[in-house]
């Protein structure tokens, strides 16, 4: 039998176009202009798929949606706007829409759509809506439109996510969207930067540590493993992650379980995995850097963020919103001129997002004009831009071992809340500082003991007994 297909639209040009696009395809069509005509056929049992429009004249189309499910949960409903927001396109896929399509899109996608929403199985229980929320993610370019789309599919499912962009791009936005608008926003989201921790301390951050697992470890600490269970674990600049962490984050994900450092009792946890990096992994893996088998076991979703300059038609989107957060934090109302707009949108944004984002709290907080123009924007582009390379630069002094350790610490401090880790901070430092140490000495005596504690310094007594306590493996026989 041919299907029928039920049309609501306020704007009679589109439902004429859709009217003769699917009757040329051989499917009979009922078109409207109102929700509630829409809703009779439906009561009626007329239609095998609905094809709706959000803002009609009497209801909002989203509305509409589980009220149809409820008497009639295997009509397929595809939705359709040209308000394109991320809501738009989360709240389409939560409330049981079969597909969103945003304005305009092509004739013969949304046919393709319709083939699809035909011969797919009757759609499951109802999913039911979410509270508004603020806006997490703002654009509507069509590369932030596939953003969306994809965010909505996979925001029911626990399928592991890889996000890759360029720093600033928002990477850390859409993991939260994925947790916050899916089936664990009510429990814990727990991100890690991989790049802010010392190499030495992320298994023990990740998995946690024993009590007596090292010098310092004097009570057991849970990881981000435990604490996210139930939730989501953001994985950020996984890039950054060392081999050997590498090795153990692949045994949980196909597993499900993990030992603590210095346990032995495996734990059990359910954590959905997103992970992202502004890093090409695939030239990490040539390199030996990263492990192929831990790669496709986190690029089962892949997600790309454009960066700024991509989609400079957002600018205005973002410009706006930002200002309008900041007025809500207390800061003055402040508008952009015409011109002031088009001068953000010739800029290049090397910071992405997170830089026009900062330039827009910097302008209320800083300027007392109500309107900012064009020459206050140049004038804070120009100060921005990175300067020009030096023709014949010294090459810059190396990195000493105390700035090194510093910058470490620092990182690894600004990544706990608050920036107060867990106590016992410093006998734990020490420990891991010193187990490199000692293992590289080691290898450089080649295991002669003897050797290796007249180069640290150290009485052979001393050496044995830190050996045995750090776990340090070494060559039986040479010292």
């Amino acid at each position: 039998m041919t299907a029928t297909i039920l049309v609501a639209d306020d704007d009679r040009s589109i439902r004429t176009v859709l009217g003769q696009a699917l009757t040329r395809s051989g499917y009979q069509v009922r078109t409207t202009g109102t929700a509630s005509t829409l809703w009779r056929w439906v009561e009626d049992g007329e239609g095998d798929l609905v094809i709706t429009d959000v803002v009609m004249p009497d209801e909002n189309g989203l509305d509409l949606i589980p009220r149809i499910r409820r008497i009639r949960p295997e009509l397929r409903i595809v939705v359709m706007s040209a308000q394109s927001t991320f809501t738009t396109a989360v709240k389409a896929a939560q409330r049981g829409a079969f597909e969103y399509l945003p304005k305009p899109f092509d004739l013969n996608e949304l046919l393709a759509v319709v083939g699809r929403a035909l011969a797919a199985p009757a759609p499951a229980v109802e999913v039911e809506p979410a509270e508004e929320e603020r806006l997490p993610l703002v654009g509507r370019s069509p590369a932030m439109q596939e953003i969306y789309r994809t965010v909505a599919r996979v925001t029911t499912t626990d399928l592991t996510v890889m996000i890759t962009g360029e720093s600033g791009t928002g990477k850390e936005l859409v993991a939260r969207a994925l947790h916050d608008y899916g089936a664990r926003r009510g429990a814990p989201f727990v991100a890690v930067n991989m790049a802010a921790i010392p190499r030495e301390l992320i298994e023990s951050e990740l998995f946690g540590h024993e009590r007596g697992a090292f010098t310092g470890a004097l009570q057991r600490n849970q990881g981000r493993f435990e604490q996210a269970n139930g939730g989501t674990l953001f994985l950020d600049e996984i890039g950054d992650m060392p081999p050997e962490a590498q090795t153990r984050l692949l045994r949980v994900l196909q597993e499900g379980e993990f030992t603590t450092v210095g346990g032995r009792t495996p734990i059990r946890v359910n954590v959905r995995i997103v992970a992202a990096t502004h890093r090409d992994l695939r030239a990490l893996i040539r390199q030996g850097l990263f492990r192929e088998d831990l790669f496709y076991r986190l690029n089962v979703v892949p997600m790309r963020l454009p960066p700024l300059r991509e989609r400079t038609e957002d600018i205005p989107l973002l410009a706006r919103h930002f200002l309008a957060q900041a007025k809500a934090k207390g800061l003055p109302a402040k508008t952009l001129t015409a011109e002031a707009v088009e001068r953000l949108k010739e800029y290049p944004w090397p910071g992405n997002v997170r830089e026009l984002e900062n330039l827009m709290r910097r302008l209320a907080a800083l300027y007392p004009q109500e309107t900012i123009g064009e020459d206050v924007i140049g004038a804070e582009l120009a100060e921005a831009a990175p300067p020009p390379p030096a023709a014949a630069s010294a090459p810059a002094e190396p990195e000493s071992m105390a700035q090194s350790v510093e910058r470490h610490l620092r990182a690894y401090f600004a990544s706990h809340k608050d920036g107060l880790p867990a106590s016992g901070v410093y006998d734990r430092v020490i420990a891991e500082v010193e187990r490199p140490l000692i293992r590289l000495t080691l290898a450089a005596t080649r295991g002669n003991q003897i050797k290796a504690a007249a180069v640290l310094g150290l009485n052979r007594n001393t050496l044995r007994k830190k050996i045995r306590e750090l776990e340090i493996p070494v060559v039986r026989g040479l010292g």
